[in-house]
């Protein structure tokens, strides 16, 4: 008995390894990814604490096939580098789907806890 769920967990590390590796890590902008700019819109209020902070931005993404898309995130946010409406961050996003968007800022980090 012991035998048999020992190998029912071995199958399913290696169900779970197969399946990370055809989908991809995340956080890593693929090969056939599009670049786009985010152009700022509406941003949080900067906190007086330092570090990171939580920050959420609103704006318009542009890119080569997205000729103007509304879009939102939250992230960690370094409060010394806190972006404001007006500002253009350059972005990625796979091709035709700029809801699914990654920033590329160096006052930005993946919101905290994930990852």
């Amino acid at each position: 008995m012991l035998q048999i769920v020992f190998i029912v967990v071995i199958v399913g590390a290696l169900a779970a390894t197969v399946m990370l590796y055809l989908r991809g890590r995340g956080g890593s902008v693929s090969a056939d990814a599009e670049f786009g700019t985010l152009n700022v819109t509406g941003v949080s209020p900067r906190p007086a604490a330092q570090g990171e902070q939580y920050v959420t931005i609103t704006g318009t993404l542009v890119g080569p096939s997205v000729p103007g898309e509304t879009i939102y995130g939250r992230f960690a946010w370094d409060v010394n580098q806190w972006p404001s409406a007006g500002d253009q961050i350059p972005v990625s996003y796979p091709p035709g789907k700029p809801q699914h968007w990654q920033i590329a800022h160096p006052g930005a980090r993946p919101p905290l806890g994930s990852r």
